[in-house]
């Protein structure tokens, strides 16, 4: 497979994200886009996607949904697509800022080499994952960014392992900025782009993004699922500068994780229990709230 452009004339659209798109009913994605347009305040951009719903969505050559120029890579190359846009704006003084929008499994799992490269390199990208924990346009497979217990194609009675942290993967390798995202929490999304527009290097952005088809629930209910993550724990809220300095956004309230799971019927078949979950949970704040406390955020760039 070939990698190719999809769409190259567009440069003064009103939107990132245009009407005709094929996105799902409470689709994740389709919120992190119109908010990352809102966050570039006018600032042009270029889009990498790789195989995954965001190219999907956006319509058959030669027309798009997308009103930027936005390149279409194979599953493993977008990191390394935008590493070659990103050098030819720097070379040519370019202002628009290069934009990797990748799924769970152009980034856990396939495009992981070249995201790791680019990182190691500091490439002056911003990156941006919409994990809907599976490989959502190929039939809902199982990624490793698939919870333990999660009921996919591939793993009908829920997965065995427990999900790969990310998060930590981007950490060591000691880019400037690398953040996590909720769509239930609208004035820390913006905040952590607006440092991401403006900081330079590699810049990693992880949003939990719901997906009503391969999560078996509701579409009215995607926001609130991902708030519901929040404030159990199970999707911390949280930055790393430079690997190193760590800040907690929003701490657990101690919501029970049950209801998560009940309204989603990919856990129906799951033989792991709540409790077990819960343990994970708290084992993983113990780990950030002792990284937070041991090498804490002073970096001016946490104080937007």
């Amino acid at each position: 497979m070939t990698d190719t452009v999809i769409s190259s004339e567009c440069t003064q659209c009103e939107t990132l994200l245009r009407p005709g798109n094929t996105n799902c009913a409470g689709c994740g994605m389709s919120i992190g886009l119109q908010w990352l347009d809102k966050a570039l305040a006018g600032d042009k951009t270029y889009l990498v996607i790789p195989a995954c719903c965001g190219i999907v969505t956006a319509g058959a050559f030669p027309t798009t949904a997308y009103g930027t120029p936005t390149a279409a890579s194979t599953f493993a190359s977008a990191a390394a697509i935008a590493t070659g846009i990103s050098t030819v704006v720097d070379l040519n003084k370019d202002d628009h800022i290069t934009t990797c929008w990748a799924g769970d499994g152009g980034t856990y799992d396939i495009g992981m080499a070249t995201i790791s490269a680019a990182a190691e390199r500091n490439e002056n990208l911003l990156y941006i994952c919409y994990d809907n924990e599976i490989y959502g346009n190929t039939g809902g497979q199982r990624s490793s960014a698939t919870p333990e217990g999660v009921a996919t194609t591939t793993t009908p009675k829920g997965k065995a392992e427990i999900k790969k942290d990310m998060m930590a993967i981007m950490a060591s390798h000691r880019i400037p900025y690398a953040a996590t995202l909720s769509v239930a929490h609208h004035a820390d999304f913006m905040r952590k782009l607006e440092i991401a527009r403006r900081t330079k290097g590699f810049r990693f952005l992880l949003m939990l993004s719901p997906c009503p088809t391969g999560w078996k629930s509701e579409p009215a209910e995607s926001v609130s699922l991902i708030d519901h993550a929040v404030r159990s724990g199970l999707f911390p809220l949280y930055e790393v500068f430079d690997g190193l300095r760590y800040r907690i956004n929003i701490q657990p309230d101690g919501t029970p994780i049950d209801a998560y799971l009940e309204r989603q019927r990919r856990y129906t078949n799951s033989t792991v229990e709540p409790k077990i979950l819960q343990r994970h949970i708290e084992s993983q704040w113990q780990y950030l709230n002792g990284m937070a406390k041991t090498f804490p955020a002073d970096d001016e760039r946490a104080a937007l």
